[in-house]
């Protein structure tokens, strides 16, 4: 399932944008991100080995941080930074659905589209775990051969002379190249999903570490071969230009009209599996930290359990994002809030579990540090060229610490909440 929300995300919504930030070093962005990726892993691989749950990264950060604000608000921000994917998935949908007819529709196509995509995956998740287990399982292998023959094609139609990769630095400058690493990161966060999957996997305590790494290194060789494809048969200018849709532009001096629409049907494959098993997993991540007592929870009438009501939050929220923001702006929300997540959850290992499960200092360290340098160049590139990322970031930063702040000492004091005084640590 993991490499399902990878491959859904990844490489078909994020392409263009990271060549638009680190020019014709773009393929060394993915590399580099996965080499960020690979160090988080560790973190991530050693927590599942010792704690395998469904409550994946909730559990962790509890594991590390007790039951406190930055607990709630840090899986908060996992949430969200989820949540975000899947709007940037949906839109990245209708983008290639519209490609076959001109690609040039009124404004309103394409929320419309990413809209209807998260109600059908809403419906597809009301119907039953197996159902969703089975189709990922079965879609990631479509959207893998997918891949294959697009960069096949691509590269042999390149004649391997790559015009849109080259080793003299990019005219972008090397703060905005780490900010495409940091999107590139988001081309890899889908692992974090499989930490979920403890209560399901057989003999979780191996195979959910095992299941990252190799989800990581599929994505990884897909990546590089996509990327080099694509650099190969598209001027930067011309990925830039067609960034929302550059794989379905790429597949057209290999494949022509056909092998256009092919791409564009791998693309809804990708697009609509990613989002279903992301909406899967969030939900219940948000269910499990509702029954933790970190975040609050109004049933507003509706029938069911506790997941289904988690399940409609989740697809509400992602239905605004689709709605109110571009696919740009999507992403970098995504990884903001993610890598910061992040940082948070390799500093409470470093600090509080780090012998508990015997994990090395210095790659705790390391993953760190190369969060915070991406971070910041990332940060610095959208304090340039668009502060209204910097200014909703912020903000919703603000809000989620705050408002958990608020909710732990509010139910601390409620003699019906089960909690004592204390509680919050």
């Amino acid at each position: 399932m993991g490499t399902g929300v990878m491959i859904g995300a990844g490489i078909f919504a994020l392409t263009g944008q990271i060549a638009e930030l680190g020019g014709t070093w773009f393929p060394l962005a993915f590399l580099l991100a996965a080499v960020v990726a690979g160090f988080s892993s560790y973190t991530y691989v050693k927590m599942s080995n010792a704690y395998p749950s469904a409550g994946g990264i909730a559990m962790f950060l509890k594991k590390a941080y007790s039951r406190s604000t930055i607990t709630g608000a840090s899986a908060l921000l996992m949430f969200f930074s989820m949540v975000i994917n899947q709007s940037l998935v949906a839109r990245t949908f209708a983008t290639y659905v519209l490609q076959p007819f001109g690609g040039n529709p009124a404004w309103w196509w394409i929320p419309a589209l990413g809209v209807a995509l998260l109600m059908f995956a809403f419906l597809v998740n009301v119907l039953g775990n197996k159902l969703i287990e089975g189709f990922s399982f079965a879609t990631a292998f479509v959207k893998i051969g997918g891949l294959v023959i697009l960069a096949g094609g691509g590269l042999w139609a390149s004649g391997l002379d790559f015009k849109s990769v080259t080793v003299s630095p990019p005219e972008t400058g090397f703060a905005s190249f780490l900010g495409a690493v940091a999107l590139g990161i988001l081309a890899y966060k889908g692992f974090t999903t499989i930490t979920n999957s403890g209560g399901e996997i057989k003999e979780p305590h191996k195979n959910v570490g095992r299941a990252i790494i190799i989800s990581l290194i599929i994505c990884v060789i897909l990546y590089m071969l996509v990327a080099l494809a694509v650099g190969g048969n598209l001027t930067i200018a011309e990925i830039v230009q067609a960034k929302n849709y550059s794989l379905a532009e790429a597949s057209r001096p290999a494949f022509g009209k056909w092998g256009l629409w092919t791409i564009v049907g791998f693309a809804i494959v990708a697009t609509v599996s990613g989002v279903i098993a992301s909406i899967f997993a969030v939900s219940r991540m948000l269910a499990m930290l509702t029954e933790m007592k970190l975040v609050p929870h109004k049933h507003f009438g509706m029938p069911g359990d506790l997941q289904k009501h988690t399940l409609v939050y989740t697809v509400v929220v992602a239905i605004i994002l689709t709605i109110f923001f571009d696919l740009s702006r999507i992403a970098s929300l995504g990884a903001v809030f993610y890598l910061i997540m992040d940082i948070i959850v390799h500093w409470g290992v470093l600090r509080h579990l780090r012998e508990e499960v015997e994990a090395k200092a210095w790659i705790l360290i390391t993953a760190i540090v190369l969060d915070v340098i991406v971070l910041g160049a990332f940060l610095w590139v959208k304090f340039q060229s668009d502060m209204l990322v910097i200014w909703a970031s912020a903000i919703g930063l603000v809000l989620v610490f705050l408002g958990e702040r608020l909710f732990l000492r509010k139910i601390a004091n409620d003699p019906d909440s089960g909690l004592t005084e204390g509680a919050e640590e």
